[in-house]
């Protein structure tokens, strides 16, 4: 784990940032964010510290958590997204994971993992089907 404070590969979530009762979660961190959070921390200088916010308007010190969801929110209604709110985001990470998950090896357990859900259960009502895809593999059959 890199010193606190520093950037590393992961996202580490204790049950206290999550809704999780079983010690918490690490979550690989995605190289290109992980390059913008260096840039951004380089941006801030010696200003930096894990509490710090990092999304900031030209008005305060950085959205809380609740700002950003609402920010989301109004960023999808100008996108022409009705229905669509902060949570949408993670309902499309985990639908094009569960889609690629076979590729890199996994299956949909580690799927279940990163999303932090303690049922398999739970997951699938994440996943949005594929019409396309379907008849794609019926194809194969």
């Amino acid at each position: 784990m890199p010193p606190e404070g520093a950037i590393g590969d992961a996202i580490h979530l204790t049950n206290g940032a999550s809704k999780g009762k079983r010690g918490g979660r690490t979550i690989p961190l995605n190289a290109a964010l992980r390059d913008a959070l260096v840039s951004v921390k380089a941006d801030c200088g010696e200003d930096t510290a894990p509490h710090h916010r990092i999304v900031h308007s030209e008005r305060g010190d950085g959205y809380s958590a609740a700002a950003v969801q609402v920010w989301f929110g109004r960023l999808y209604r100008k996108l022409g997204f009705t229905g669509a709110s902060s949570h949408s985001g993670r309902r499309t990470f985990i639908t094009q994971a569960a889609r690629k998950i076979i590729q890199c090896g996994g299956s949909l357990r580690d799927v279940q993992e990163l999303a932090g859900h303690a049922s398999l259960a739970t997951t699938q009502r994440y996943i949005a089907g594929d019409a396309e895809a379907k008849r794609r593999v019926v194809a194969l059959l």
